[in-house]
This record gives C-alpha cells, sequence and structure tokens, in this order.
C-alpha cells in the first residue's frame, strides 16, 4: 500500500507541475522573458519524462527526474533573489532574464491587480524606439512578489517531487532485487535430480 500511494503522489505532484509551469509559462512568454521561457521548456520535458517513468515503472527516467529537480530547486531560488535584489543584483537595471536583447520587464508589471499604467512623454532620450516609457501606480500588488510567489510554488512542488521521487526509486529497485532473489535458481540453470532406472540386467543362457 505504501508503494503504491507514493506512486500515486508522485504522478499528482508531476501533474500538478505541469500546470503551475504552464501556467508560468504562459506569462513569461507575455513579457519576453527568454531566460525563464527556456527553463519552464526543459522543466515541462523533464516532468513528462519523470511522469511516464512513474507510469511505467523506469527508475532511471525518475532518477534523472529528481537530479533535475535540484537544479530546478536552485534556478528558482536564484529568481527569487533577483526579485527581491539580493546582493549586487537589481531588477531594475539587470536584463539577465531577457539575455540583455531586450528591455522588458516581468509581464505582471503593468498587468498586476490594480495597476494604473501612465505614458510619460515625451520619452527621455536613452529610451528605445520601440519602447514605451511608462509609470505604474495604484498596485495592489508589486509585480516583485507575484514572480516570487510564483517561484515559491516551484520550489515546494519540486522538494515534494524529490522526495517522492527517491521513495519510488528504492521501492522499485527493491522489488527488482526481490524478484532477482526469487528467480536466482533459474538464472544458475538449475536442475532437479533425475530418476535413475533400478532395472538390473540378467544373464540370458541359451540351451543348445
Amino acid at each position: 500500500m505504501g508503494y503504491c500511494s507514493g506512486r500515486c503522489t508522485l504522478i499528482f505532484i508531476c501533474g500538478m507541475q505541469l500546470v503551475c509551469v504552464l501556467e508560468r509559462q504562459i506569462f513569461d512568454f507575455l513579457g519576453y522573458q527568454w531566460a525563464p521561457i527556456l527553463a519552464n521548456f526543459v522543466h515541462i520535458i523533464i516532468v513528462i519524462l519523470g511522469l511516464f517513468g512513474t507510469i511505467q515503472y523506469r527508475p532511471r527516467y525518475i532518477t534523472g527526474y529528481a537530479i533535475w529537480l535540484v537544479l530546478w530547486v536552485t534556478w528558482n531560488v536564484f529568481v527569487i533573489c533577483f526579485y527581491l535584489e539580493a546582493g549586487d543584483l537589481s531588477k531594475e537595471t539587470d536584463l539577465i532574464l531577457t539575455f540583455n536583447i531586450s528591455m522588458h520587464r516581468s509581464w505582471w508589471m503593468e498587468n498586476g491587480p490594480g495597476c494604473t499604467v501612465t505614458s510619460v512623454t515625451p520619452a527621455p532620450d536613452w529610451a528605445p524606439e520601440d519602447h514605451r516609457y511608462i509609470t505604474v501606480s495604484g498596485c495592489l500588488l508589486e509585480y516583485q512578489y507575484i514572480e516570487v510567489a510564483h517561484s515559491s510554488l516551484q520550489i515546494i512542488l519540486a522538494l515534494a517531487g524529490f522526495i517522492y521521487a527517491c521513495y519510488v526509486v528504492k521501492c522499485i529497485t527493491e522489488e527488482e532485487d526481490s524478484f532477482d532473489f526469487i528467480g536466482g535458481f533459474d538464472s544458475y540453470g538449475y536442475q532437479g535430480p533425475q530418476k535413475t532406472s533400478h532395472l538390473q540386467l540378467q544373464p540370458m543362457y541359451m540351451s543348445k
């Protein structure tokens, strides 16, 4: 029962990860956040492989999924530090998430709950011609906290997935070892004792 419930829980966690990361991917696309888009895409592929491995009893797939979750947690910790401006990071001047090819920010910056966007004219000289210069006010929740909430949810799901992935791999490995033990005699070509004939040959005398 424990193995079955752990496997079912891991399938549920993988499903939740897919739903949450697809939702996040949509808003990252809208905000032209190329680094998160790439990371989300890789995460989607590996979660699908982990889900396949769980359903098909493939421990190698589940192990690869668990290893990726460690990297995924690291990435999301970096995103949290970026938006909270930990250390020398600055969400206003650093363009790490767009690979320095555009000045776009998070989609939630302009579209957060209660946000009012006002265009500023004339635009500063340093502003690119294909970008508009705006001010955002009245937000009920600042965009960086929405991004932090997204990353925090991903970390929680990743930690739960890592724990259950390790448990499922352990159960599958133990089950395979028990099958090997039961069928061990066959692997050595064991043959049962053969019956020997107790028939004794008697000499025959021919009369002339």
